[in-house]
């Protein structure tokens, strides 16, 4: 029988390549994102491309969220195999007009979220010698100073990973992190149509800024994942894996 993958925030971007391509790899996909609209075009790609998929629409803000994320996937395909914590994204800007209730939200959402959905997907994930990725962000290793809540928020979720790692040695859960950096999602592209500049111009300027090799696309994240999941990358245990171009500099 084919594994069930379950993937957050998976209704564009980084998570919808993540969905499409376990899907692709043969497994069940349950996705979950706030907007039902785009979850349904997901699934009917998923659908389309000869898979099986279901979507359920929550905010995992919410403190329920992640045990209902869990019991609708158990009741449509019998268990998980693969958690995918892809969901959040955090306010960018100076840390002085930060707000306490944007940090409250982005920790609410990504650190949060994946906490309570893990938690209760443990039991299911340990009967099945799963697997967890947390899609991180570079800005957990690489600090910087308009990304303070993004850096702090994917900085725990690195540490969650390797404390989560050591649980999984005693319960046959794999569990692994990884760091995108700049990566082709609407949010990059608003980002680009935010400076005020031509596109491509803006774009070259932000890879010679950050010195990375280019903008890397949400298929290349997927693919990473799929690597990790699958049965040569069982290796791999509370690693945190950069995929970002270059961007991290230090060791």
């Amino acid at each position: 029988m084919s594994k069930v993958a379950v993937v957050t925030g998976a209704n564009r971007g980084i998570g919808r390549a993540i969905a499409l391509r376990l899907a692709r790899d043969g497994a069940r996909v349950v996705i979950c994102a706030r907007d039902r609209e785009r979850l349904d075009g997901v699934v009917g790609e998923i659908e389309a491309g000869g898979g099986c998929s279901a979507s359920i629409s929550l905010d995992l803000r919410e403190p329920n969220a992640g045990a209902r994320l869990v019991d609708f996937a158990v009741a449509e395909f019998g268990g998980i195999d693969i958690l995918v914590n892809n969901a959040g994204a955090t306010r960018r800007g100076d840390f002085l007009a930060l707000t306490d209730e944007d940090w409250a939200d982005g920790f609410a959402l990504k650190f949060f979220g994946a906490v309570r959905v893990t938690r209760a997907a443990w039991p299911y994930l340990k009967n099945s010698g799963g697997s967890v990725v947390m899609i991180s962000g570079s800005g957990g290793r690489t600090p910087g100073a308009q990304f303070t809540i993004g850096g702090s928020v994917n900085a725990g979720l690195l540490s969650l990973t390797k404390a989560l790692a050591e649980q999984g040695l005693a319960d046959g859960v794999q569990v692994n992190a990884i760091n995108p950096g700049l990566v082709r999602t609407e949010r990059f592209l608003r980002r680009l149509s935010g400076l005020g500049a031509d596109p491509v111009a803006a774009e070259a300027a932000i890879i010679r800024d950050e010195r990375i090799v280019r903008v890397g696309e949400p298929g290349e994240v997927a693919a990473l994942v799929a690597f990790v999941v699958g049965p040569e990358g069982r290796f791999l245990q509370g690693s945190l894996i950069d995929m970002d171009g270059g961007s991290t500099k230090t060791i």
